[in-house]
């Protein structure tokens, strides 16, 4: 499992934004959003570092967090 902290997550278009960013990487990538703790957990054997730029590149402030 990958963890990220993302900021600016608000609502759920927020949610599905993210959703969609990560799966545009990994189509079959299983994605968890807590808006709460503004964590976004992904399921898949891509590049951590492909799906933290494709959620940057959606508008959101994003951190890689330890495993």
């Amino acid at each position: 499992m990958i963890n990220f902290r993302v900021l600016g997550m608000t609502c759920g278009g927020c949610a599905r934004a993210v959703t969609n960013a990560v799966q545009r990487v990994d189509e079959n990538a299983k994605v968890d959003v807590d808006l709460g703790a503004k964590r976004v957990s992904v399921q898949s054997s891509a590049d951590p570092k492909l799906f933290e730029s494709a959620i940057g590149d959606a508008g959101y402030e994003v951190s890689l967090l330890p495993a």
